[in-house]
């Protein structure tokens, strides 16, 4: 009796060690990933539930999102662990480092697995956004969503004032739209466009301006496009006080105060992304495409893409898993998905063909805005300085916005900044 107990006990034995034993070999399987994004608020439950969505239907791969206050941080972190030999293996990037990183040889080219894989299209990819990330044939990124920055405003307070939405197709007229509204005694701004360079470019792009001469070897931020540009900016905002902004603290949170602002009419309307659309009341709130400049032609607003990246030293099997993740983000059922519920704008071609997309963009018009927009957007500037002058123009729209300095100067001092860097290029 004690012999039959025994070996039934080590048989049990046996069979939990062995149990035990595949557990292990199981989860030993599963790829586990990191992926960097800079994304907060709903952007980043819309992320989080995206990765729990993958991680499910992959049990072979183990998505971990780690999630930053904006793209700047995740970009830090991301060279943090690329110093330390730890990237990530995955992070999503704006344009500039996305190229200046693949010609640098610390992104993995993504040209082979997308040969290899028979699920993705890589000719579906919107082209502007794909050949951007291209360098000598390689393919360094993976398209995610799509962003340009549209009009948004308080429709209901237009209608009261009287202010006809078509005011806003100039910047002219936005000035006296703007004008009419802030003197509303419950409204402080008429308009408020977002912090930093990116809005100011837009306008100063749509005036005719450029960032450098067509051969490369002069920067032109301070011609008389951008001084008048950007000197009309700081009039609005300082002179007349027709226009704020929000500016500093943590992250977004200077955007989504600006957001505030509008939905609890404190302002008129503002200058944001598409992809505010999930955070916007559309009951009271209407969107447009920005504005050009009386006698020069259509607006010119920036349409540019964010990237998923995969780093050159990790193993061969977290870029594959990395690669799957990334695909799937960006397969045209998922952007399409990510373009209903946030405002970024999808990716690829086919997913117009989604029915659901087709509805969505016939029920709601704001959402057919930044589309529309793409239609006369300016290509995204790839800073070959590697960031000088991008920061320079970021330094100059402080000195502007914020403390009030003459455009001509602000970008007198940027443009020889610029110069000096884009001269140890030449």
């Amino acid at each position: 009796m004690f012999k039959k107990l025994l070996r039934t006990g080590l048989v049990g034995i046996l069979a939990f060690a062995l149990v035990i034993g595949l557990s292990f070999n199981l989860q030993a399987d599963v790829v586990e990933i990191d992926y960097y994004y800079g994304l907060g608020g709903y952007l980043g439950e819309v992320t989080e539930e995206m990765i729990e969505e993958f991680n499910e239907a992959n049990p072979d791969i183990h998505v971990r999102g780690i999630t930053y206050g904006d793209f700047d941080e995740a970009l830090q972190a991301f060279q943090a662990g690329v110093a330390a030999g730890d990237p990530p293996a995955a992070v999503m990037l704006e344009p500039t480092p996305t190229v200046e990183f693949a010609g640098r040889g610390i992104l993995a080219s993504v040209s082979d697995l997308l040969a290899a894989d028979e699920d993705t299209d890589a000719d579906d990819y919107y082209e502007a956004f794909f050949e951007m990330s291209m360098i000598d044939g390689e393919q360094y990124a993976i398209p995610l969503f799509g962003t340009t920055q549209v009009l948004y405003y308080r429709h209901d307070l237009f209608e009261e004032e009287g202010v006809d939405p078509e005011m806003l197709e100039t910047w002219e007229g936005m000035e006296e739209a703007a004008r009419i509204l802030a003197a509303r005694d419950d409204v402080q701004y008429g308009w408020m466009p977002m912090w930093g360079r990116y809005n100011m470019m837009d306008a100063a792009f749509a005036r005719g301006g450029q960032m450098i001469s067509d051969d490369g070897t002069e920067v032109l931020i301070d011609s008389e496009e951008w001084v008048e540009t950007w000197e009309a900016f700081r009039r609005w905002i300082h002179d007349d006080e027709i226009m704020g902004i929000h500016h500093s603290g943590v992250g977004w949170e200077y955007w989504y105060d600006t957001i505030d602002d509008v939905l609890e009419g404190n302002a008129a309307g503002y200058t944001g992304s598409s992809g505010d659309q999930g955070d916007l009341d559309f009951d009271i709130v209407s969107a447009a495409i920005q504005p050009g400049w009386e006698g020069y032609g259509d607006p010119a607003p920036v349409g540019e893409a964010r990237y998923g990246v995969i780093p050159a030293n990790i193993s061969e099997e977290k870029q594959e898993a990395a690669y799957r993740w990334l695909t799937f983000f960006s397969s045209p059922e998922k952007t399409a998905e990510w373009n209903m519920r946030t405002g970024y704008l999808a990716v690829r071609d086919s997913a117009q063909d989604i029915p659901e997309f087709a509805e969505f963009l016939e029920d709601n018009p704001q959402a057919r805005v930044p589309l529309d927009q793409l239609e006369v957007a300016s290509p995204y500037f790839i800073d070959p300085t590697g960031g000088d002058i991008e920061q320079a123009l970021d330094d100059a729209a402080d000195a502007v916005q914020i403390e009030n300095v003459p455009a001509e100067e602000a970008l007198q001092e940027a443009k020889e900044r610029a110069q000096r860097a884009l001269d140890r290029l030449n």
